[in-house]
Protein backbone atom coordinates (compact mmCIF):
# COMPACT_ATOMS: atom_id res chain seq x y z
CA UNK A 1 0.00 0.00 0.00
CA UNK A 2 1.57 3.09 -1.00
CA UNK A 3 -1.72 5.54 -0.02
CA UNK A 4 -4.44 5.61 1.72
CA UNK A 5 -6.36 5.55 -1.99
CA UNK A 6 -4.75 2.55 -1.95
CA UNK A 7 -5.79 1.04 0.96
CA UNK A 8 -9.72 2.29 0.29
CA UNK A 9 -9.27 0.28 -3.21
CA UNK A 10 -8.15 -2.77 -1.56
CA UNK A 11 -10.97 -3.13 0.48
CA UNK A 12 -13.57 -2.21 -2.31
CA UNK A 13 -11.88 -5.02 -4.18
CA UNK A 14 -11.88 -7.45 -1.11
CA UNK A 15 -15.99 -7.98 -1.72
CA UNK A 16 -17.05 -8.81 1.67
CA UNK A 17 -18.54 -6.14 3.20
CA UNK A 18 -17.91 -5.92 6.79
CA UNK A 19 -20.36 -5.07 9.99
CA UNK A 20 -18.95 -2.09 11.89
CA UNK A 21 -20.83 -1.44 15.28
CA UNK A 22 -21.13 2.43 15.67
CA UNK A 23 -21.98 3.16 19.10
CA UNK A 24 -24.07 5.48 20.70
CA UNK A 25 -24.42 6.67 17.04
CA UNK A 26 -26.71 9.70 17.66
CA UNK A 27 -24.40 12.30 16.17
CA UNK A 28 -24.16 13.57 12.86
CA UNK A 29 -20.43 13.48 12.67
CA UNK A 30 -20.56 9.95 12.86
CA UNK A 31 -23.74 9.04 10.90
CA UNK A 32 -22.11 10.92 8.07
CA UNK A 33 -18.95 8.94 8.02
CA UNK A 34 -20.76 5.59 8.55
CA UNK A 35 -23.04 6.20 5.26
CA UNK A 36 -20.65 7.42 3.35
CA UNK A 37 -18.42 3.71 3.93
CA UNK A 38 -21.65 1.92 3.41
CA UNK A 39 -22.42 4.73 0.31
CA UNK A 40 -18.75 3.07 -1.19
CA UNK A 41 -19.59 -0.34 0.07
CA UNK A 42 -16.90 -0.21 2.51
CA UNK A 43 -18.36 -1.53 5.57
CA UNK A 44 -21.83 -1.83 6.82
CA UNK A 45 -22.85 0.14 9.88
CA UNK A 46 -25.14 -1.24 12.56
CA UNK A 47 -26.00 1.50 14.36
CA UNK A 48 -26.54 1.39 18.48
CA UNK A 49 -28.05 3.98 20.33
CA UNK A 50 -30.98 6.60 20.98
CA UNK A 51 -32.97 5.29 18.17
CA UNK A 52 -35.00 8.99 18.14
CA UNK A 53 -32.09 11.37 18.27
CA UNK A 54 -30.68 9.01 15.75
CA UNK A 55 -33.39 8.98 13.06
CA UNK A 56 -33.46 12.93 13.86
CA UNK A 57 -30.06 13.98 13.42
CA UNK A 58 -30.06 10.95 9.95
CA UNK A 59 -33.23 12.77 8.90
CA UNK A 60 -31.52 15.18 6.32
CA UNK A 61 -28.65 13.10 5.55
CA UNK A 62 -30.21 9.55 4.32
CA UNK A 63 -34.09 9.43 3.61
CA UNK A 64 -33.80 5.67 3.80
CA UNK A 65 -31.81 5.77 7.09
CA UNK A 66 -34.98 3.42 8.55
CA UNK A 67 -33.54 0.36 6.24
CA UNK A 68 -30.22 0.29 8.26
CA UNK A 69 -29.98 -2.17 11.32
CA UNK A 70 -30.79 -0.38 13.73
CA UNK A 71 -30.47 -1.66 17.89
CA UNK A 72 -32.16 0.98 20.56
CA UNK A 73 -30.36 1.48 23.56
CA UNK A 74 -30.87 4.95 25.10
CA UNK A 75 -27.63 4.76 27.97
CA UNK A 76 -24.53 5.24 26.11
CA UNK A 77 -22.75 2.84 28.29
CA UNK A 78 -25.02 0.13 27.45
CA UNK A 79 -24.63 1.05 23.66
CA UNK A 80 -20.58 0.09 23.73
CA UNK A 81 -20.93 -2.68 25.76
CA UNK A 82 -23.63 -4.15 23.46
CA UNK A 83 -21.25 -3.35 20.78
CA UNK A 84 -18.51 -5.27 22.11
CA UNK A 85 -20.88 -7.91 22.81
CA UNK A 86 -21.55 -8.02 19.39
CA UNK A 87 -18.18 -8.38 18.27
CA UNK A 88 -18.20 -11.43 20.68
CA UNK A 89 -20.93 -13.14 19.06
CA UNK A 90 -19.05 -12.78 15.81
CA UNK A 91 -22.34 -9.99 14.24
CA UNK A 92 -19.92 -7.65 13.24
CA UNK A 93 -16.36 -7.49 12.77
CA UNK A 94 -15.23 -3.97 13.81
CA UNK A 95 -16.38 -1.43 16.46
CA UNK A 96 -16.41 2.96 15.46
CA UNK A 97 -16.99 5.32 18.30
CA UNK A 98 -19.89 7.10 18.34
CA UNK A 99 -20.90 10.34 20.89
CA UNK A 100 -19.09 8.99 24.08
CA UNK A 101 -15.51 9.62 25.66
CA UNK A 102 -12.65 7.10 23.95
CA UNK A 103 -11.81 5.89 27.46
CA UNK A 104 -15.53 4.87 27.91
CA UNK A 105 -15.16 2.79 24.47
CA UNK A 106 -11.58 1.58 25.21
CA UNK A 107 -12.76 1.02 28.94
CA UNK A 108 -15.03 -1.45 27.78
CA UNK A 109 -12.56 -3.30 25.13
CA UNK A 110 -10.10 -3.52 27.80
CA UNK A 111 -12.54 -5.61 30.28
CA UNK A 112 -11.23 -8.61 31.08
CA UNK A 113 -14.57 -10.45 30.74
CA UNK A 114 -14.56 -8.98 27.07
CA UNK A 115 -11.71 -11.22 26.07
CA UNK A 116 -10.03 -9.07 23.32
CA UNK A 117 -6.90 -7.78 24.99
CA UNK A 118 -3.92 -10.43 24.82
CA UNK A 119 -2.48 -10.91 29.02
CA UNK A 120 -0.04 -7.78 29.03
CA UNK A 121 -1.19 -6.25 25.23
CA UNK A 122 -1.87 -2.53 25.01
CA UNK A 123 -4.18 -0.82 23.41
CA UNK A 124 -2.36 2.13 20.82
CA UNK A 125 -3.55 4.48 18.07
CA UNK A 126 -1.75 3.92 14.96
CA UNK A 127 -2.50 6.79 12.32
CA UNK A 128 -1.39 6.03 8.69
CA UNK A 129 -1.61 9.14 6.09
CA UNK A 130 0.52 9.78 3.18
CA UNK A 131 3.90 10.99 3.27
CA UNK A 132 3.85 14.83 2.41
CA UNK A 133 5.42 15.47 -1.30
CA UNK A 134 7.14 19.10 -1.37
CA UNK A 135 7.23 20.34 -4.54
CA UNK A 136 10.05 23.55 -3.88
CA UNK A 137 12.17 20.81 -2.51
CA UNK A 138 12.23 17.67 -4.67
CA UNK A 139 15.06 16.35 -2.78
CA UNK A 140 13.44 16.03 0.41
CA UNK A 141 10.27 13.71 -1.54
CA UNK A 142 10.29 10.38 -2.65
CA UNK A 143 8.12 7.98 -4.33
CA UNK A 144 4.30 8.23 -2.54
CA UNK A 145 4.27 5.95 0.46
CA UNK A 146 2.39 6.00 3.56
CA UNK A 147 3.59 6.78 7.23
CA UNK A 148 2.55 5.69 10.63
CA UNK A 149 2.24 7.74 13.70
CA UNK A 150 1.85 6.37 17.30
CA UNK A 151 0.96 7.27 19.71
CA UNK A 152 -1.70 10.58 19.42
CA UNK A 153 -4.31 9.28 21.08
CA UNK A 154 -4.26 6.39 23.71
CA UNK A 155 -1.17 6.06 25.93
CA UNK A 156 -0.60 9.19 28.21
CA UNK A 157 2.77 9.19 29.25
CA UNK A 158 4.20 5.79 28.77
CA UNK A 159 7.53 4.50 30.54
CA UNK A 160 10.26 2.15 28.26
CA UNK A 161 7.96 -0.82 28.53
CA UNK A 162 4.85 0.92 26.85
CA UNK A 163 6.48 2.16 24.37
CA UNK A 164 7.90 -1.34 23.15
CA UNK A 165 4.37 -2.61 22.88
CA UNK A 166 3.46 0.85 21.18
CA UNK A 167 6.64 0.39 18.93
CA UNK A 168 5.18 -3.56 18.34
CA UNK A 169 1.50 -2.15 17.54
CA UNK A 170 3.15 0.30 14.47
CA UNK A 171 5.00 -2.23 13.00
CA UNK A 172 2.39 -5.21 12.91
CA UNK A 173 0.44 -2.68 10.99
CA UNK A 174 3.35 -1.36 9.25
CA UNK A 175 3.48 -5.01 7.63
CA UNK A 176 0.25 -5.34 6.94
CA UNK A 177 0.13 -2.82 4.90
CA UNK A 178 2.97 -4.28 2.72
CA UNK A 179 5.83 -2.29 4.56
CA UNK A 180 7.95 -5.54 4.63
CA UNK A 181 10.75 -4.19 6.87
CA UNK A 182 10.07 -0.75 8.72
CA UNK A 183 12.13 1.68 9.37
CA UNK A 184 10.83 3.23 12.52
CA UNK A 185 11.87 6.52 14.05
CA UNK A 186 12.00 7.49 18.23
CA UNK A 187 11.31 10.63 17.99
CA UNK A 188 12.64 13.36 20.76
CA UNK A 189 13.89 16.67 20.82
CA UNK A 190 17.43 16.18 19.98
CA UNK A 191 19.39 12.99 18.28
CA UNK A 192 21.68 12.93 21.37
CA UNK A 193 21.57 11.34 24.72
CA UNK A 194 20.20 14.01 27.29
CA UNK A 195 19.19 12.09 30.61
CA UNK A 196 17.99 12.98 33.14
CA UNK A 197 17.16 16.41 31.19
CA UNK A 198 15.42 14.94 28.53
CA UNK A 199 14.18 11.09 29.32
CA UNK A 200 12.72 10.47 26.05
CA UNK A 201 16.50 10.36 24.42
CA UNK A 202 17.44 7.69 26.92
CA UNK A 203 13.97 5.61 25.98
CA UNK A 204 14.83 6.10 22.32
CA UNK A 205 18.67 5.01 22.50
CA UNK A 206 17.35 1.92 24.43
CA UNK A 207 14.47 0.94 21.52
CA UNK A 208 17.23 1.12 19.28
CA UNK A 209 19.38 -1.13 20.71
CA UNK A 210 16.87 -3.75 22.01
CA UNK A 211 16.02 -3.39 18.20
CA UNK A 212 19.98 -4.32 16.98
CA UNK A 213 19.20 -6.91 19.38
CA UNK A 214 16.23 -8.37 17.25
CA UNK A 215 13.61 -7.52 20.01
CA UNK A 216 11.30 -6.02 17.05
CA UNK A 217 12.08 -8.59 13.98
CA UNK A 218 13.23 -7.11 10.84
CA UNK A 219 12.34 -3.73 11.69
CA UNK A 220 14.98 -0.80 11.59
CA UNK A 221 14.44 1.33 14.81
CA UNK A 222 16.85 4.86 15.27
CA UNK A 223 16.62 7.01 17.91
CA UNK A 224 16.41 9.58 19.53
CA UNK A 225 15.93 11.36 16.54
CA UNK A 226 14.70 15.00 16.09
CA UNK A 227 11.53 15.16 13.69
CA UNK A 228 13.78 16.91 10.54
CA UNK A 229 16.36 13.53 11.02
CA UNK A 230 13.36 11.54 10.67
CA UNK A 231 11.65 12.56 7.95
CA UNK A 232 14.75 14.75 5.96
CA UNK A 233 16.74 12.86 4.00
CA UNK A 234 18.13 16.72 3.39
CA UNK A 235 18.44 17.02 7.48
CA UNK A 236 19.89 14.04 8.38
CA UNK A 237 22.87 14.45 5.46
CA UNK A 238 23.68 18.32 7.08
CA UNK A 239 23.76 16.66 10.40
CA UNK A 240 25.85 13.76 9.15
CA UNK A 241 23.18 11.25 10.35
CA UNK A 242 24.66 8.07 8.77
CA UNK A 243 21.79 5.79 9.78
CA UNK A 244 19.40 4.40 7.11
CA UNK A 245 16.06 5.23 9.10
CA UNK A 246 17.47 9.03 9.06
CA UNK A 247 15.08 10.79 6.49
CA UNK A 248 13.41 7.64 5.47
CA UNK A 249 10.93 6.87 8.66
CA UNK A 250 7.80 4.73 7.95
CA UNK A 251 7.33 5.47 11.78
CA UNK A 252 7.18 7.68 13.73
CA UNK A 253 6.71 7.10 17.34
CA UNK A 254 6.35 10.53 19.73
CA UNK A 255 7.42 10.93 23.30
CA UNK A 256 3.69 11.22 24.69
CA UNK A 257 0.37 11.32 23.65
CA UNK A 258 1.15 15.74 23.83
CA UNK A 259 3.73 15.63 21.59
CA UNK A 260 1.63 13.41 19.36
CA UNK A 261 -0.90 14.81 19.69
CA UNK A 262 0.54 18.19 18.47
CA UNK A 263 1.91 16.12 15.77
CA UNK A 264 -1.10 14.65 14.39
CA UNK A 265 -3.04 18.26 14.58
CA UNK A 266 -0.60 19.94 12.84
CA UNK A 267 -0.68 17.25 9.83
CA UNK A 268 -4.32 17.70 9.63
CA UNK A 269 -4.91 21.36 10.00
CA UNK A 270 -1.94 22.79 8.59
CA UNK A 271 -1.18 20.79 6.50
CA UNK A 272 -4.75 19.72 5.63
CA UNK A 273 -3.03 15.93 5.55
CA UNK A 274 -6.00 13.32 5.84
CA UNK A 275 -5.38 10.89 8.76
CA UNK A 276 -6.79 7.50 8.60
CA UNK A 277 -6.61 6.38 12.60
CA UNK A 278 -7.31 3.19 14.11
CA UNK A 279 -7.00 1.83 17.85
CA UNK A 280 -5.06 -1.24 17.32
CA UNK A 281 -3.86 -3.88 20.28
CA UNK A 282 -7.08 -5.77 20.47
CA UNK A 283 -8.87 -7.96 18.39
CA UNK A 284 -11.26 -5.53 16.92
CA UNK A 285 -9.80 -2.91 15.00
CA UNK A 286 -11.66 0.16 16.57
CA UNK A 287 -12.36 3.48 14.67
CA UNK A 288 -12.33 6.51 16.89
CA UNK A 289 -13.38 9.41 15.31
CA UNK A 290 -12.85 13.28 16.02
CA UNK A 291 -15.40 15.79 15.41
CA UNK A 292 -12.42 17.93 14.47
CA UNK A 293 -11.58 15.33 11.65
CA UNK A 294 -12.31 15.94 8.16
CA UNK A 295 -14.29 13.28 6.18
CA UNK A 296 -12.31 11.75 4.28
CA UNK A 297 -9.68 11.26 7.22
CA UNK A 298 -13.08 9.56 8.96
CA UNK A 299 -13.66 7.77 5.48
CA UNK A 300 -10.26 6.77 5.66
CA UNK A 301 -10.16 5.59 9.04
CA UNK A 302 -12.96 3.22 8.68
CA UNK A 303 -10.93 2.02 5.53
CA UNK A 304 -8.17 1.16 7.19
CA UNK A 305 -10.00 -0.47 9.97
CA UNK A 306 -11.85 -2.82 7.56
CA UNK A 307 -8.18 -3.57 5.92
CA UNK A 308 -6.63 -4.63 8.81
CA UNK A 309 -9.74 -6.74 10.21
CA UNK A 310 -9.37 -7.96 6.22
CA UNK A 311 -5.76 -8.69 6.87
CA UNK A 312 -6.03 -10.17 10.05
CA UNK A 313 -8.74 -12.88 9.12
CA UNK A 314 -6.55 -13.95 6.34
CA UNK A 315 -3.78 -14.51 9.40
CA UNK A 316 -6.41 -16.70 11.07
CA UNK A 317 -7.03 -18.31 8.18
CA UNK A 318 -3.96 -19.15 7.28
CA UNK A 319 -3.17 -20.36 11.09
CA UNK A 320 -5.81 -22.83 10.64
CA UNK A 321 -4.80 -24.11 7.35
CA UNK A 322 -1.13 -24.78 8.68
CA UNK A 323 -2.77 -26.35 11.67
CA UNK A 324 -4.65 -28.92 10.59
CA UNK A 325 -4.30 -32.40 10.60
CA UNK A 326 -3.42 -34.16 7.08
CA UNK A 327 -6.52 -35.50 5.17
CA UNK A 328 -6.03 -39.45 5.09
CA UNK A 329 -5.30 -40.24 1.51
CA UNK A 330 -8.40 -42.95 1.64
CA UNK A 331 -10.80 -40.24 3.33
Amino acid sequence: MKSLDDIIRAVQAHGSTMRVAIAPCAERFVLRAALMAAEKGLAQPVFIGHRERACAAAETLCPNFADFEFIDCPDDNEAVAKAVDLYRQGKVQLIMKGLVSTATLLKAVLAKDAGLVAPGGILSLVTAFDAPQHPQHPETSGEPRLMLLTDAGVNIRPNLQRKMDILKNALEVARALGIVRPRAAILAATEKVNFPAMPATLDADLLAKMADDGVFGDALVAGPLALDLAVSPVSARLKRIDNPVAGHADILLTPDIESGNILHKALSTLLNIPLASVVVGSRVPVVVPSRGDSEQSKFASIALAVFLAQHNGALHNEALRNTSPPTPNNA
